[in-house]
């Protein structure tokens, strides 16, 4: 079975990254004595653990049966930002006069051929970096094909046999496609075939309000699309802070995003003039008719086709690969790590899980999964970046907290910016100042996490931070100030009279 996804359009830039991560010419090694480590799937987490393992000395094979780079580099994080950035700048350019800048006898029009000839042109450029003939030059043996396990400790590719002490999965995951009455009769778009289009759709249709749903909508938005996006929770976001994710639906429907939110008895048809949605939003029946459908709800484990039960590993067909805290499997000499066994679907999750992967299966290491702290980011416009908790999760789970809140509208670089709509939230575990959670909704919020990232993950309070010195005007000021909210906390009536005390006495 081939499992290449086609590269379209067939333009120099396709080509390029073509040559880079599924080499056409390619000629797979000749096994030579048991590995170290067999690496399955060339994502993120797999691409990690490789380079990994082999600078340390091990003997690595590498098995990918797609494109090395998998989804990320592919038909993920990367083309998917090279949009955002387009779509954020046409943006900026819709809203010129705001900032006193005239812009009328200007086109300001984005040109949706060059868009995405720009992103297949920087996918291109970035693709070396995952490419074959690198890992193979970092003495990795690079095999392109279907790995499959035919025992514990053997896994075949391409007719070859590879013995192997220990092996990780890292096969990440795909689109899923949820049960919409009529979905399999009509052609829709996912992730995996988004970023092939060449023309900017008139009329597009968004399934689902997580994050790629809501970057996708916006963004085309801004392209010049009508889009209709349709939720079946409440609001946009369901899974974050619900202020925050306010914030982001305003932007949204700012921007031109009609969205039809508690989305119930959803029905899909193709007709002669497009793809056909009926929906039923708060009590009233919509019916609307687009040119493309993205489908952006859930992601899938990929786990067929791998011959797990001869390994002797146990995995469900949603959920994924069964692994522990270290990130064994069944079989204590497979691991998995990535999308295809964590709920933490992003690639820098991948990234780390992929490191704890790697101490434990060479080295006698105890490293735990449970032990990072994985922040995460959608990339509308207001960012929307989380780590921890949020206030409706720390509720669930009758978890004491305090709630501070600095909103960037009294922060002078957000004033004068002109971009005031967002918020930096943190939750502390109550009457302490250790952090538990933290959001944040603003532009820039996905760079501006790490900062609490950190905090959480080596103990650092609310005291650290806020006497931690930042750049002014910034707008991560807006976090040393929560810090400042802490302490004024801490001045209790009884401490301030005794203040006033000492100070009378040294007049």
């Amino acid at each position: 079975m081939d499992y290449r996804i086609v590269l379209q359009p067939d333009d120099e830039f396709n080509r390029q990254l073509e040559a880079n991560v599924r080499p056409p010419q390619w000629v797979n090694p000749t096994p030579d004595g048991p590995y170290n480590l067999v690496v399955i799937g060339a994502g993120t987490a797999g691409l990690v653990a490789a380079a990994g393992a082999a600078g340390l000395g091990a003997k690595v094979a590498l098995i990918e049966r797609g494109l090395m780079g998998g989804d990320c580099l592919n038909v993920g994080c990367v083309p998917s930002k090279a949009l955002l950035s387009a779509a954020r700048a046409a943006r900026q350019l819709h809203r010129a006069s705001e900032l006193g800048i005239d812009l009328e006898n200007t086109s300001v029009d984005p040109d949706f051929e060059r868009v995405m000839q720009r992103m297949r042109r920087l996918r291109a450029a970035i693709s070396p970096h995952d490419s074959a003939a690198r890992f193979r030059d970092l003495g990795v043996d690079v095999f392109l094909g279907q790995a499959r396990f035919t025992s514990p400790r053997t896994v075949e590719v391409d007719g070859r046999q590879l013995r192997f002490s220990k092996a990780l999965i890292a096969t990440g995951a795909r689109a899923a496609a949820p049960p919409i009455a009529g979905l399999s009769e009509v052609p829709y778009l996912t992730n995996e075939t988004l970023f092939s289009l060449t023309e900017l759709p008139r009329r597009m249709g968004v399934i689902g309000a997580g994050p790629v749903g809501c970057e996708m909508a916006q963004a085309f938005a801004n392209f010049g699309a009508d889009v209709l996006l349709v939720e079946t929770a409440h609001g946009v976001l369901p899974k974050e802070d619900r202020d925050a994710a306010m914030r982001v639906q305003q932007a949204l429907e700012s921007d031109g995003v009609r969205l039809l939110c508690c989305g119930k008895q959803l029905e899909v048809r193709r007709e002669d003039d497009g793809i056909r949605l009926k929906v039923s939003s708060h009590g009233e029946q919509y019916d609307a008719t687009v040119d493309q459908l993205l489908v952006a709800v859930g992601r899938a484990p990929n786990v067929q086709g791998l011959g797990l039960e001869s390994a002797e590993v146990e995995y469900d067909e949603r959920e994924g690969i069964q692994v522990d805290d270290r990130l064994r499997t069944t079989n204590r000499r497979i691991f998995a790590a990535g999308d295809v066994c964590s709920t933490y679907k992003f690639t820098h999750a991948a990234d780390f899980l992929a490191r704890i992967a790697l101490q434990n299966a060479l080295f006698p290491s105890r490293a735990k999964a449970s032990k990072l702290t994985i922040p995460w980011c959608t990339y509308t416009s207001p960012e929307l970046a989380q780590v921890g908790l949020t206030r409706e999760q720390a509720t669930e789970q009758e978890i004491e907290f305090d709630c501070y809140t600095q909103h960037f509208r009294e922060v002078d670089r957000a004033i004068l910016e002109d971009t005031t709509e967002g918020f930096v939230r943190v939750l502390t575990r109550s009457g302490t100042d250790k952090l538990i959670g933290a959001t944040i909704v603003g532009p820039h919020a996905g760079d501006m996490i790490g900062e609490l990232t950190q905090a959480m993950q080596y103990k650092l309070g609310l005291k650290q931070i806020g006497s931690t010195i930042h750049p002014y005007p910034t707008l991560g000021e807006a976090i040393r100030r929560l810090g400042d909210q802490y302490h004024r906390t801490r001045l209790t009536p009884w401490i301030k009279r005794v203040l006033a005390w000492w100070l009378r006495l040294h007049r």
